[in-house]
């Protein structure tokens, strides 16, 4: 067997892979002097939040994520001295000026408040450092073209540019679904749902060695590593990092690589990635994080050939968001969607079903 090793990333690579597994939102905590006199809470908090308007303040509240002394408010709410208010909001987007692109999306559904949208690997979800163009967001806004809005005429605007909410991503080279919101209601209604974890997230993985327990659960805080700042490491809870819950059950067994299925509880940068790795089971081919080596098996020539073979076949690591479900917004219905393994996954898979048979 090959020994794991520290993974070496190259920097610029590192930097170009900006879509991270993190949530879009923000928390805000504010305590009421004891002087204050009644006042609005939406005035209060337009005030205090910078770059909070009236409106979006107005769909939090709608949203049930403003909370005064740990219950929900409506707009109209006057704050008192010494309240405790606390409010979700969605994150803006990084200040990036974004021209339209035409692409070819895979739109799983659609509608005037959101859309599901099949990521494929190695494309962008939006602009940031060294991804100017090409991200889903550009192909995103050339679908749009002009952004619906909804019957208040509000729709989601990031520094005065109509834009497709994102609500959560997912890696580069991760393929799987993604929800977007098109109006401002929706999408701080829908991050109150990531926010609270009631949104059904289901990963399949293709990972190193034979995982022992035939469904477990992986906690440990996930935050930058110390010395490779690109990349991610699992610390003991309590120290550094955010706190971190991956789920995971065993699908299929090949001796010398399982499949699994990963449950989020949280959202934390390249989670299933750096959970698994901290557990001795990185991603097949997982090139940041050292899968991308033969990490099980034997020293046999025929296997190594064999191994080398599913590395070409599958250049990225070996994960797809498969199931996504979730509450309307709006029409407060049951969303769920599945969306079957792609074709470079699915081949490795079958070829390691395979080599097990035979």
């Amino acid at each position: 067997m090959t020994e794991e090793k520290q993974p070496i990333v190259d920097a610029e690579a590192a930097i170009a892979e900006q879509e991270q597994e993190e949530q879009y939102h923000e928390h805000y905590h504010y305590q009421v002097d004891p002087n204050q006199s009644p006042m609005r809470i939406d005035k209060f908090l337009v005030a205090r939040m910078e770059k909070a308007s009236r409106s979006k303040i107005k769909n939090a509240a709608i949203a049930g994520c403003i909370l005064v002394n740990e219950k929900p408010v409506k707009v109209n709410y006057k704050v008192r001295p010494k309240d405790n208010i606390s409010i979700v909001l969605p994150k803006p987007m990084q200040k990036y000026q974004v021209e339209p692109e035409p692409m070819d999306l895979q739109i799983e559904y659609e509608d005037d408040y959101l859309l599901v949208v099949h990521k494929p690997p190695g494309m962008v979800v939006h602009p940031g450092c060294g991804n100017y163009t090409g991200t889903l967001v550009h192909g995103l806004m050339h679908h749009f073209n002009n952004l619906p809005v909804n019957k208040t005429g509000s729709g989601v605007s990031i520094e005065g540019q109509m834009r497709p909410g994102l609500v959560h991503r997912i890696d580069k080279d991760t393929s799987g679904l993604l929800v977007v919101a098109k109006t401002d209601e929706a999408m701080t209604k829908l991050a109150k749902q990531f926010f609270d974890h009631t949104v059904i997230r289901r990963y399949v993985a293709l990972v190193w060695g034979d995982v022992i327990e035939d469904e477990g659960t992986i906690t440990g805080h996930v935050g930058r590593h110390e010395r490779y700042r690109k990349i991610m490491t699992v610390y003991p809870e309590g120290e550094k990092g955010k706190h971190a819950i991956t789920h995971y059950k065993v699908l299929e067994r090949f001796g010398y690589v399982t499949l699994v299925e990963c449950r989020l509880e949280t959202g934390r940068t390249h989670q299933i990635r750096v959970h698994f790795q901290h557990m001795r089971h990185t991603l097949f081919s997982d090139t940041t994080y050292g899968g991308d080596k033969i990490l099980k098996g034997t020293v046999y020539t025929k296997y190594r050939q064999f191994a080398n073979n599913c590395f070409k076949l599958l250049p990225r690591q070996a994960l797809h968001a498969k199931i996504l479900g979730f509450t309307h917004p709006i029409t407060q219905e049951e969303l769920y969607f599945e969306s079957p393994l792609p074709n470079d996954i699915q081949q490795v898979v079958d070829k390691w079903r395979r080599y097990m048979g035979s």
